[in-house]
């Protein structure tokens, strides 16, 4: 046989698995449709959700000042497209408080000589608080707010035809990351993010790999009940899953840094919360799936739009309104609120519990699915 012909004959054979391997996944009926209708829904779905640019923010304000230069710049402001919510604060707590419950990003605070320092041809100063937990976008916010300013100023420099200092002089400060650290934003959200997907692919894999093993075939002659094995499946995939979250903020606390200032009891409870929620996803993905392949696809299905809508790519501000709603079906975008907050900040117990209990609810239904599904499959 020459070279050509060996060669001509291992190429038929390596065509020969192709097609085998093509035909394996395209005759399956679960495999077909979840290789066609989710990439498209997705597509619908997340051209919306998916985009760095920040929109539909809301503000606050705090004005001191009655005269007309403060009043010209808030016009200013919420004439702009990128601010949707412009509030008006009486007290300075309520500026602390809207920040601190993440009802507005930024507040701008205008002093009670504001306008007579600009009418006299001084610098007056405009101080600026950011929430620095989303740096990112309050980077961005500051970038629009400039832009504001910058042109505030010159159209009062050119109006008054002399050179003077800049009328309007911002002064920046931001609650919880005081250098707009990005790494203070990035590493507790990986730490959700990956125990996340930990957690879910864990309980993903379990059953359709005992399928495949044929394992599976002897838990349904065994004495044991549906809901036993389930508990069986469960408890260890949390165990594994609470072991590696340990793991990972143990890594972000001495590796980078990052500051710890709430409660480790509060994060623990609201962590198991999570992992629970994202346990019966993968349950009830491996309940539905006869193959590990069937169960990573299922698992890529879930993954791709729960990271874009869980807001930590994008501000779900910038989503569409009928959008927006949907989010708070997903555990990770309470669990990304909670985690932040009780590392950069020390978060009270009332509002991880208004996040958690969200959490408690998704988790009694995927597991209630998981278990039904699980014993049509048993029976």
């Amino acid at each position: 046989m020459t070279s050509f012909e060996s060669y001509r004959s291992i190429w038929a054979r390596i065509k020969a698995l192709i097609i085998k391997e093509i035909l394996a996944v395209w005759r399956d009926k679960k495999s077909r449709l979840m290789l066609i209708a989710p990439p498209l829904i997705q597509l619908i779905i997340l051209s919306h959700a998916a985009t760095l640019d920040v929109y539909n923010i809301s503000l606050g304000i705090y004005n001191e000042d009655q005269g007309w230069y403060s009043h010209e710049m808030i016009q200013r402001i919420k004439g702009s497209p990128y601010f949707k919510h412009v509030y008006e604060f009486k007290d300075p707590t309520q500026v602390a408080k809207a920040i601190n419950t993440q009802e507005v990003i930024v507040s701008l605070q205008f002093q009670s000589n504001f306008s007579r320092l600009i009418a006299a041809g001084k610098s007056a100063p405009l101080q600026m608080v950011l929430d620095g937990r989303k740096s990112n976008a309050s980077q961005i916010v500051t970038g629009y707010l400039n832009t504001i300013v910058q042109n505030f100023n010159q159209d009062i420099l050119t109006n008054q035809g002399v050179r003077l200092p800049q009328p309007v002089d911002v002064e920046y400060r931001s609650f919880f990351n005081p250098n707009i650290e990005y790494i203070l934003f990035t590493v507790p959200s990986l730490v959700a993010i990956l125990s996340m997907m930990l957690a879910q692919m864990v309980t993903a894999l379990s059953v359709s790999r005992e399928r495949e093993n044929g394992t599976f075939d002897q838990l349904l002659v065994s004495p044991l009940q549906p809901w036993q094995i389930l508990i069986g499946k469960m408890i260890p995939a949390m165990i594994i899953s609470i072991g590696e979250s340990t793991m990972l903020m143990i890594a972000a606390l001495l590796l980078f840094d990052i500051p710890f200032k709430g409660s480790i009891l509060l994060l623990y409870a609201s962590m198991i919360v999570f992992l629970l929620s994202m346990v019966g996803v993968g349950l009830f993905i491996s309940a539905i799936s006869h193959t590990q392949q069937q169960s990573i696809l299922g698992s890529f299905v879930f993954m791709v739009p729960t990271m874009l809508l869980s807001g930590y790519a994008t501000p779900i501000e910038n989503m569409p309104h009928w959008l927006q709603p949907f989010t708070n079906l997903l555990p990770i975008k309470h669990f990304f609120i909670i985690i932040k907050g009780i590392f950069l900040k020390d978060i009270a117990a009332s509002e991880v519990w208004h996040h958690t209990w969200p959490m408690a609810l998704i988790a009694v239904f995927t597991l209630s699915m998981a278990g039904w599904m699980f014993k049509r499959r048993l029976e």
